[in-house]
């Protein structure tokens, strides 16, 4: 008897362990209030003319706490930020010195944004998306997140996991482009500070107020 019991117990550990990617997906959006990370990205244009098309690479830092704030700080090639506050998008060319804001709730929808700015709780996510489990490749777990809305540039994103923790996003657009951002040292629930999601205008940038 005690052997049976053994097993069986050895048996829900093993399904337990075994996961699959909705399940990562819900538990990273339950659990994981705040979260800091560094992130490569590499987006690939749409081929021309039977040629592949070119990449381009940037990478830098990543801040998110839920609901409705993140950071992206863009530090190689080029140094940009994106700031959502909760109320406004925020994105500063720091070559150009200039910023664009615009209302956050019309541009958030259905966008990659939306996975990271998402309320705790999967229901939110799957109004604006179709979610689909995908075969394990590269070490992660992956989820299929297409968009139910047609109006946005997003023509679909798989979202992979490693566990409970986001590791990838892989976007196309309408366009044929393809982004693979790809996070690192994800440090979740712990030190990202309220500033982290306050924008001020640098004196002397041009503000553009972008149409919704």
């Amino acid at each position: 008897m005690r052997k049976i019991l053994f097993a069986a117990l050895l048996a829900g550990a093993a399904l337990a362990a075994q996961a699959g990617p909705i399940e990562s997906l819900e538990n990273f959006i339950r659990t994981a209030k705040t979260g800091h990370a560094d992130f490569t990205q590499v987006v690939t244009a749409p081929p021309r003319n039977g040629q592949p098309g070119k990449t381009k690479t940037s990478s830098g830092t990543f801040d998110f706490e839920r609901p409705n704030r993140f950071r992206f700080v863009y530090q190689k090639p080029f140094q940009q930020i994106i700031v959502a506050d909760g109320q406004t998008l925020w994105l500063h060319d720091q070559d150009l010195n200039q910023v664009t804001q615009r209302k956050q709730a019309k541009v958030l929808g259905s966008t990659p944004a939306a996975l990271i700015a998402a309320a705790p709780d999967l229901e939110s996510l799957k109004r604006d998306f179709d979610l689909q489990p995908l075969p394990d490749k590269d070490g992660m777990q992956w989820v299929q997140a297409t968009p139910k809305g047609k109006e946005g540039q997003l023509a679909s994103m798989k979202v992979g996991f490693r566990g409970d923790q986001l590791a990838a996003l892989d976007i196309q657009d309408n366009f044929g482009q393809r982004s693979l951002l790809t996070f690192n040292n994800m440090q979740v629930n712990g030190g990202v500070s309220a500033d982290a999601f306050r924008f001020q205008p640098p004196k002397g940038a041009d503000v553009v107020q972008a149409p919704n």
